[in-house]
């Protein structure tokens, strides 16, 4: 059953060895990230991330290292981890839910994770879960299939008695600000971020599953494809959503945010 759903940015400054001792300004979205992560533990032990695949069809290990974002903090999807590591294929835009015994060729071996996934590795063991199952989406993927992919998790995880969390792993537009890495502050797109963060903080489905591909592509916008598939999975389920932290320290959307299975909805 479904336990828990959490929004987390897909921003490698939310692990402190990679933000430095210095990133005061970060401090408050990696505060929210660790509070929000360590609350999906309690709901439930296993859970399910969903994020971008950085490249689909790249095979996917269970353990993998922030080296090329600046410092080799290495992670893992689960607690006990094989010594050869679990591996899956990115970008077929679902993973089911129990773990798949893990090939231990050389190319195996070489397997890897994208950045949502190395996100969603960290938070877990920061939270102290069990283990993360990876459902990765392939960004450009059309809004009809993200639900698709959405709903049919939804059934998976209905169909299970024990409690299964939802990590949901996206940032919001790249043009909140002068110096933003998608080409500075866009009016338009703060505009449409503004609206995301309502939409995720409100736990409006229906404005996540409406969202256009291409004006999220000019805003920059990471999360779309995740998002749209969070969208599926709370497709007609009541309940309570809570927003925990928005803002832009980089000229970059974050959000994290909860959704929690009930009748009642607040925005903080």
């Amino acid at each position: 059953m479904l336990a828990r759903v959490v929004f987390v940015p897909s921003a490698p400054l939310v692990v402190p060895q990679l933000a430095g001792p210095r990133a005061t300004d970060t401090a408050a979205v990696r505060d929210a990230v660790r509070s929000a992560g360590s609350a999906l533990a309690e709901f439930a032990p296993d859970w399910v991330a969903i994020g971008a695949a950085d490249i689909p069809g790249t095979r996917l290990a269970t353990r993998g290292s922030f080296a090329p974002y600046g410092v080799d903090v290495g992670v893992s999807l689960r607690a006990h981890d094989r010594a050869d590591g679990d591996v899956h294929d990115e970008g077929d835009g679902r993973r089911g839910l129990a773990t798949s015994p893990g090939e231990t060729d050389a190319a195996g071996l070489a397997g890897r994770l994208p950045l949502s996934m190395l996100i969603a590795a960290w938070v877990r063991e920061a939270a102290g879960a069990d283990r993360v199952e990876p459902l990765t989406i392939d960004p450009d993927e059309t809004p009809d299939r993200c639900l698709h992919v959405g709903r049919t998790l939804a059934a998976e995880l209905a169909a299970t008695d024990r409690p299964v969390g939802v990590l949901v792993v996206g940032d919001g537009s790249t043009q909140l600000s002068p110096s933003a890495p998608g080409g500075g502050l866009v009016q338009e797109s703060v505009t449409l971020n503004d609206q995301l963060v309502a939409a995720i903080g409100a736990g409006d489905r229906d404005l996540l599953a409406g969202l256009s591909a291409e004006a999220c592509d000019r805003a920059g916008v990471g999360g779309r494809a995740a998002w749209q598939v969070a969208a599926g999975l709370g497709d007609g389920l009541p309940i309570t959503a809570h927003l925990d932290y928005a803002g832009a320290p980089f000229g970059v959307g974050y959000v994290v945010a909860s959704w929690t299975p009930g009748t009642r909805t607040s925005l903080t």
